[in-house]
């Protein structure tokens, strides 16, 4: 009988130990666009720590990072992620189109569109501003090499592409106009990096460039930190109002079992914790009250959205950016 007991006692410490191993092995993967890898460090670490206190499961978070075009093709292609948190809509839209991974109303799950946070497009310059660039007209002058992710491949690209384009339509210009401005940016262009982060090293790592064109986080990033004896940002009269969405990945949380995980996890950034940690890193948090408290750190600054200048993403990406749109008949008369 007592070793019986002992056996009784072995199985059930046995099963324990297997219950708590399967719960350290739920892990969720967060495939994401290229300049948040430092913003989504510091939120799994909160969601970690907040997550296990809530529920006492543990769970880990890894990340993913690239181009965002280039990220949603790869979920689309089978990379096994439980949440996307691309720069644009339309990265989402394809893992609906293709597969089926998403459900087409996806937008409607979460607040704020299942965008979290924005930002908008802004410049990077270095320190003292030799070349003296304070708008969009400036990326046009000869002379002034401009640094701006590819926009085929990258979210970042095409929010700088059309915050340009959206900048000379203001001033009244007809499309034939506009696309003569953008030809003038792009021919001052020397490399066209994948992604934004790619971008960002090209300038500042580099030395290529006399101006970066990117997100607001990641010029803050810059012109905040380390780097800040060497750069300072600039702000546009205008710009294009970004706002990053968040999805779950259906097709993969129910086939890994870690819906309830990931629903978490995308809750988890809309609460005041998050967005705190959102705003520390140079992104526009929803949360008013956030908002409020990092008010002198935030410029204002006039912005247009997407619908408000090209209807919605869908009609931007095909007149702008698919095979044969105005961006593929700016490079090709680049040189």
């Amino acid at each position: 009988m007592a070793v019986y007991k002992k056996l009784l006692v072995g199985v059930a410490f046995a099963i324990t130990s297997m219950a708590g191993i399967a719960h350290a092995e739920t892990t969720l993967l967060n495939v994401s666009y290229d300049v948040t890898r430092e913003l989504y460090k510091d939120i799994d670490s909160a969601f970690v720590a907040d997550y296990a206190k809530k529920t006492g499961e543990t769970v880990s978070v890894r990340q993913s990072h690239g181009a965002s075009s280039a990220q949603a093709l790869s979920v689309t292609q089978g990379l096994q992620a439980d949440v996307v948190t691309m720069n644009q809509p339309n990265d989402i839209d394809l893992l609906a189109e293709r597969g089926q991974l998403v459900p087409a109303n996806w937008r409607t799950r979460l607040p704020d569109s299942s965008a979290p946070y924005t930002t908008t497009m802004v410049f990077l310059v270095h320190k003292g501003n030799p070349k003296n660039i304070k708008d969009w007209s400036d990326l046009a002058r000869p002379g002034v090499q401009v640094v701006i992710a590819n926009p085929k491949t990258s979210g970042n690209g095409r929010y700088a592409y059309l915050a340009a384009w959206g900048y000379k339509k203001q001033q009244g210009a007809s499309d034939a106009q506009v696309q003569d401005f953008e030809k003038a940016i792009f021919k001052n262009v020397p490399v066209l990096d994948t992604g934004g982060r790619g971008a960002t090293t090209t300038f500042t790592q580099r030395g290529i460039g006399d101006v970066l064109v990117t997100f607001e986080n990641e010029v803050g990033l810059m012109s905040a930190g380390p780097g800040a004896k060497d750069f300072e940002a600039v702000y546009p009269s205008v710009s294009l109002l970004a706002e990053p969405p968040v999805s779950i990945v259906d097709k993969v949380v129910d086939k890994r079992g870690t819906r309830k995980q990931a629903q978490a996890y995308l809750d988890f950034l809309y609460t005041p914790a998050a967005q705190e940690i959102i705003a520390q890193h140079h992104l526009r948090p929803r949360n008013a009250a956030v908002l409020a408290k990092h008010a002198n750190e935030f410029r204002p600054l006039k912005t247009f959205t997407v619908e408000q200048m090209f209807g919605n993403f869908q009609k931007a990406q095909q007149t702008h950016f698919a095979d044969g749109g105005t961006f593929d008949q700016v490079v090709a008369d680049k040189n």
